[in-house]
């Protein structure tokens, strides 16, 4: 079962940048975000995501330093699980479709040989 986690939009541009910086201050996260919130709405919302247990802290002279504490991979699958529950109907079929009808990405012939493959692969454990 993969564990759930109902993050906003603001809560996942801040994970995801925390993600990319590896560890960060508030005004790093800030300097990495496109539309950066204010300095207290981050560090509010990364107490949050401590919270959550999605990020742990450690202090650092007068600063304190965040750092993913969940694997990438079980955030990802959370936010896919709600994507699929929240705009397919929990229809997985409906989402692979609607990448394969180049609708929402255009996939490379690389793409869609590695997708075939793990299609063979998920065959074969069924």
């Amino acid at each position: 079962m993969v564990e759930s986690f109902e993050l906003g939009r603001r809560e996942r541009q801040i994970v995801e940048a925390v993600y990319r910086v590896g560890e960060a201050s508030v005004a790093q996260v800030r300097r990495v975000l496109a539309d950066p919130a204010s300095y207290s709405a981050v560090r509010a919302t990364r107490n949050l995501l401590t919270s959550k247990n999605l990020l742990i802290r450690r202090y650092e002279g007068k600063r304190y330093l965040y750092r993913p504490l969940t694997p990438k991979t079980t955030i990802r699958r959370s936010a896919l699980r709600e994507l699929v529950r929240n705009f397919f109907s929990d229809r997985s079929v409906e989402v692979v479709a609607a990448l394969l009808d180049g609708g929402a990405v255009r996939l490379k012939p690389e793409d869609l040989e590695c997708i075939k493959k793990r299609i063979e692969n998920a065959e074969a454990r069924a």
